[in-house]
């Protein structure tokens, strides 16, 4: 829990914790690369930035999320239980969101059938941007939290988390082009995401002083939106790509590679993290 003495003055907590969000929100920009490319080009790489999606979100999820809860509690039952509950809340978000993007399509179709618009976003690309804010929520907490223990480690914990965003921002804008918005939106609604950070920031400074707030047990939730986003969203798209061309081998391979690519930013990420500790 972030209720700690810090030895840094108050104002110097804001202004370090403020400036180190917002970093991290700025690493989002970095998925504006989309904007230079060419529709064709962008619409045969989708699929691999798709792949390159599943496997952050994978990592990320069980590589650090969830091994760093159960590290803080020792509680391993609660931070399951809360990946199930993280897991179960996004599939009634997602029957939330499906049912809104039914209804709209209903009632705005004179002939009253329920087909689904082509320039619609597909539910789980909106399921990603709520995954995304949450995530980004939490981590303006852990900034702010280690700033109100001192400087060096608020910068340090900052400098992570920028490291462990940047192949994240990039599959995540890749994900939300699959998912149906144009690439200006994705960059867009992306960043938008990402401010998400700054108001985690904001929370826990203006709170932390004296509610009884531990954002460790909210990594398992954040963990558990993810793997069902990953699961439950983009791998079945995956397969529908592979699907309709069987005979495609090199896309299969391509697939698995650019996962494994993914889950190994992860593992890169915990490489780096030991040598910032040692």
């Amino acid at each position: 829990m972030f209720v700690v003495h810090s030895t840094t003055p108050f104002l110097e907590t804001w202004v370090h914790s403020l400036l180190g969000s917002l970093a991290v929100c700025l690493v989002a920009l970095v998925g504006s690369f989309v904007l230079f490319v060419k529709p064709v080009t962008l619409e045969k790489s989708l699929p691999l930035l798709m792949s390159l999606s599943v496997g952050v979100l994978l990592g990320n999820a069980f590589l650090h999320l969830l091994p760093g809860a159960i590290r803080q509690t020792g509680d391993t039952q609660r931070v399951m239980l809360l990946t199930l509950a993280g897991m179960l809340l996004f599939f009634f978000l997602e029957k939330a969101v499906r049912w809104k993007h039914v209804h709209q399509v209903y009632s705005l179709n004179p002939r009253r059938e329920l087909t689904p618009s082509a320039t619609s976003p597909k539910p789980i690309a909106q399921m990603n941007l709520l995954g995304d804010a949450v995530h980004n929520f939490i981590d303006g907490t852990l900034i702010a939290g280690s700033f109100l223990v001192n400087p060096i480690a608020g910068w340090l914990t900052t400098l992570a988390i920028i490291v462990h965003e940047l192949p994240r921002e990039i599959s995540d804008v890749g994900a939300l082009v699959y998912g149906g918005y144009s690439p200006r939106r994705a960059v867009w609604y992306n960043f938008l995401c990402s401010l998400s950070c700054l108001a985690g920031a904001v929370f826990l400074l203006s709170t932390g002083q004296w509610l009884d707030y531990d954002p460790i047990h909210t990594l398992p939730i954040a963990a558990g939106g993810f793997i069902y986003i990953a699961a439950c969203g983009l791998i079945p798209e995956l397969h529908k790509r592979t699907d309709a061309n069987p005979s495609g081998l090199r896309q299969q391979l391509a697939q698995g590679l650019f996962i494994s690519l993914g889950v190994s930013s992860m593992l890169l990420i915990i490489v780096f993290e030991k040598l910032v500790n040692t």
